[in-house]
This record gives structure tokens, sequence and C-alpha cells, in this order.
């Protein structure tokens, strides 16, 4: 029997965790990618709880970075970056409840070096912000890398990482704002965190009436942090199941896996986001693990582990875990 038999989204959703209809998403469906999470642009797909979904996503740079030459400075048009598939508009759907994402399968697409890291000007954890210090910039560079399930992440003639791959933008529309895609909150967004990955389910708190549901940004694998700012960035083929919990308020992302759940925290600076995450950890326990919350704080103090997302884009994301094993 499969873990996720036993999952929340099994046995608290809709669709009891059972795939439905699938359907396709891919460039030419999709037609124009998005820059913001709101709620006013049109879905270009309704789906059932339960249902499946193969999206075919776009690199962070829109695919503009084709060899090692394409500085960001030269081709990206910024703020065009990080583009979104979506809205999935899922039936039933309304604020309060939850959307149970579990993520299939994320695979590279499009021809070899699918993989692009880059160091770009202003931009990064270890760089001056240039609205804020004399500092020069770093020296602009891009990397370009083989990624394939099979071969890993060919880093260097010296080095192959292994393919870990995952989402590092995906989320629901917020009820009233429209917020660049580049930035985290409790809606999801550019949470840059490697949990969001193959086999997990995140849980979503939906805003708004049929939740409109975005994805994007898939990665070959990152190190704790993003350090630079930038993954090993791909296009990928990326299978969703979307499922519905209803009258489950939850206050931000959390996370669902085999081993472990997890609590995402978004702000800046980087200690507020780890108290956000380590307090809905804390609350969790207590409401869906039968903890008496002194007894829930004891246990996190004692056992917690803290994940870095992004410590690099406009909120970072830490993420509050906890072993089932512990738990359960």
């Amino acid at each position: 029997m499969a873990w996720t038999d036993h999952s929340f989204m099994a046995r608290n959703a809709v669709a009891k965790g059972k795939a439905g209809q699938h359907h396709t998403l891919t460039e030419e469906e999709q037609g124009e990618y998005h820059y913001v999470y709101g709620p006013y642009a049109t879905p270009v797909l309704t789906i059932a709880p339960g249902d499946v979904v193969a999206v075919e996503t776009l690199d962070a740079f829109g695919g503009a970075i084709k060899t090692e030459d394409d500085l960001p400075s030269k081709v990206l048009k910024f703020p065009y970056v990080n583009p979104q598939n979506g809205p999935i508009a899922v039936t039933g759907a309304q604020k309060g409840d939850v959307l149970a994402v579990h993520i299939h399968a994320v695979l590279p697409r499009g021809p070899q070096p699918a993989g692009t890291t880059a160091l770009i000007p202003g931009f990064g954890a270890l760089v001056a912000d240039p609205n804020l210090f004399l500092n020069p910039h770093i020296t602009e560079r891009v990397k370009k890398m083989e990624v394939t399930p099979e071969g890993g992440v060919k880093f260097s003639d010296r080095i192959t990482l292994p393919y870990e791959p995952f989402v590092g933008t995906m989320g629901v529309s917020p009820q009233l704002e429209a917020v660049s895609s580049l930035q985290p909150d409790y809606w999801g967004g550019n949470m840059d965190c490697p949990d969001v990955a193959p086999g997990a389910i995140i849980y979503f708190p939906v805003q708004r009436d049929e939740a409109h549901f975005f994805i994007g940004d898939c990665h070959g694998r990152q190190g704790d942090g993003e350090l630079c700012g930038v993954a090993v960035e791909i296009a990928a083929t990326v299978t969703v199941q979307i499922d519905l919990i209803k009258s489950w308020s939850i206050p931000g992302v959390r996370i669902e896996t085999e081993d472990f759940i997890m609590s995402l925290g978004s702000a800046r600076p980087m200690e507020d986001a780890a108290r956000m995450a380590y307090r809905d950890l804390v609350r969790w326990l207590v409401e869906d693990y039968g903890f008496e919350e002194s007894e829930a704080y004891f246990l996190a103090t004692q056992a917690g582990k803290m994940r870095v997302g992004n410590m690099v884009d406009p909120k970072y994301t830490m993420g509050a875990s906890m072993l089932k094993s512990y738990i359960s």
C-alpha cells in the first residue's frame, strides 16, 4: 500500500486521492504565459478534483538563454521573467478550502544542454544590492549543463550531480492582489523549496472561487538557499494530480511526504520566515496530531528540522519539518 493512501489528501479530499481524468497543458494550449499571481487572468483549463494534468513549463528565463554567450542583461526583458502556466480552475474550490497538489513527475524537455544557471549583476545572496552599496557588480556569467533523469546534471567534466528535480514556483491566486511570480507568500509562489518535488503533496490555502492554480519555474536540482539566485533552471513536463479538501483552514503552504510533514514561511528577515514556519508546524501538531501546545513546542525544539528554500527572492522561504515516525 502506498503512503499516499494514508495522506491528508486521501483521507480528507473530495476525490480521496484517487486519480480522475487526465489532461494536458502544452505550450500551444497555454498560449500566453503569466508573470503575476492574481485573480484577473482567464483560466486556460478547468478540472474536477482528482484530475491529473501534464503541464509543459518554460524555464525561468522563458527559453531566452540558449547559449553561454546569452547574458541575462542582454536577452531578458525584466520584469518579464519566471513565466507561469495557468491559471487552472478547480471546480468547487472556495476560499477556506485547501488545494492538494500531488507531484507525480518533473521531466526535462527541449534540446541539451537543457539546464541553465547564471550570475546576474545585483542578484544573489553574496552580492551587494546596487541600490544600497557602492560595491561593483559581480561579473555576469551563464553556465549551461546537460540534464537527464538517467545521467544527472553534468556540472562539469569533473562533477556530475544527481538529478533531483522540483517545482520552484507554484501556488494559487491571491483573493485581490496581483503579485509578481518572483515573490513567495502564503499562497505559494516562488518558494524555491527543493521539497516541492515528485512524490510530495503540497497543500495551498484557497483564496478565491475555483482556486486558480499556477505552476512553472522547474529546477533540475538546487542547493539550500539557491545561493547565487539561479538554480539548474529547466523547461519541463510536470505531471500533477490536483485534489480539493473542503473547509480545512490553513494559514500558508504545507508539504506532506512519506517521511515528514513541513510548514513553509516566506518573509524577510529570514528569522521571521523561520518563525512563521515553526509556528505553523507547532499548530499543525496541535490541530491534527493531538499534541498539547507546549508539548508540540518542546518537540519542535528537540526534533524539528529547518530547510532554507530561497535566500534571494523578495521574500525568503524557510521550511520547518517533523518526521512522521515521531508523531504517527
